[in-house]
């Protein structure tokens, strides 16, 4: 017996090798392989993060440290210096006068990247069903695996927008982009006729609580009460109340002399019909997307159409809309998210 294993014994050493071989090293598969490339995309992924940090940093006329670095790439101090240092070294960035640059070389790959997050962004707004809070982390995560020939057939598909869904430019293939020009909302006095050009989407719990108060870019607004503690302003319609430090992420630009000296807001929406009133459609809210707004389009919910509310429930909602000589039956939120101009009522006595 004891003759029989010794025998067996260097045959099962070898099978043995040849498996711990096949797990660690088999090209592509093995475990120090997969190791290895989880570390490059890793290094990569931190590069293309630093540079979309500076990048943002000197959109803010704000400079790039070791420390925000770090903190942007949770990281230490130490580990994010050993990343400037090879990004240096393939002449990405530069040290002049003891401030932290890119050079042409990095600014092509900060923009290739920003391009790609934002037009991702886009992509899930207007394709998916992910909510507003999922676009951001989603677009982080796809943005380093989009080549620039992906980015080209992603911005076709979309139509070439130009700005995400957030109201952040999307930069052209040549890097060119134009700027929302917007300010901070707390920047405007009381009164001013304004409207929502971008929504920061960063910190998350800000743009957390500005999706759920319902503000998108396109919104016109106006300050009613400006003071230390909150921003009492009208959006659509509506009105919100926000602490300065919340309302500084929405920027805003004034609107033109003939909207700003219009008639104080009424109701604009098919929601706002009586029954027997006409409007015609002026456009779908940018906060309705997805399924919901290609189901719109589909039932004839255009730009010019005219529309008749006709019906409805015992319960006020939903109400039965005539468009196109079909009845649709819509509920108030979707009601709520087309603009329309009412058609002024026909007097048929006789004079």
């Amino acid at each position: 017996m004891n003759a029989e294993m010794n025998s067996i014994q260097p045959v099962l050493i070898t099978i043995g090798v040849a498996l711990l071989f096949i797990v660690l090293l088999w090209p592509k598969s093995g475990l120090l392989p997969r190791l290895r490339k989880t570390r490059q995309y890793t290094e990569r992924i931190q590069i293309e993060d630093t540079l979309k940090h500076i990048h943002s940093r000197e959109m803010e006329a704000q400079q790039s440290t070791l420390q925000s670095i770090a903190g942007v790439l949770q990281t230490s101090t130490n580990h994010a210096g050993d990343i400037l240092a090879k990004m240096e070294a393939v002449v990405l960035l530069n040290y002049e006068e003891e401030r932290l640059i890119y050079t042409p070389k990095g600014e092509r790959a900060a923009l290739h990247n920003l391009r790609a997050h934002r037009l991702w962004e886009r992509y899930l707004a207007d394709e998916t069903g992910f909510g507003e809070a999922e676009w951001h982390d989603l677009a982080e995560e796809r943005e380093h695996f989009l080549s620039a020939e992906d980015i080209d057939l992603l911005s076709e598909r979309l139509g070439h927008p130009t700005h995400d869904p957030h109201g952040d430019p999307i930069p052209d293939a040549a890097g060119e982009y134009v700027s929302h020009g917007g300010k901070p909302l707390p920047s405007y006095e009381s009164g001013t006729r304004l409207r929502i050009v971008h929504v920061e989407d960063e910190p998350g719990m800000i743009y957390a609580q500005l999706v759920a108060e319902g503000l998108y870019p396109g919104m016109q607004v106006q300050i009613i009460e400006k003071s230390h503690e909150r921003i009492r302003f009208w959006a659509d319609g509506d009105e919100h109340i926000l602490a300065p430090i919340v309302a500084h992420n929405l920027s805003v630009i004034p609107e033109p002399d003939e909207k700003a000296n219009a008639a104080p807001y009424s109701c604009q929406t098919l929601a706002c019909l009586e029954l027997g009133e006409q409007g015609v459609v002026l456009g779908i809210s940018p906060a309705c997307r997805g399924a919901e707004r290609r189901r719109l389009f589909d039932l004839g919910v255009l730009q010019g159409a005219t529309v008749q509310a006709e019906y409805r429930s015992p319960s006020g909602d939903p109400t039965a809309y005539r468009i196109r000589d079909a009845l649709i039956a819509l509920r108030k939120e979707q009601a709520d998210y087309i603009f329309i101009e009412k058609v002024p009522k026909v007097s048929h006595e006789r004079a």
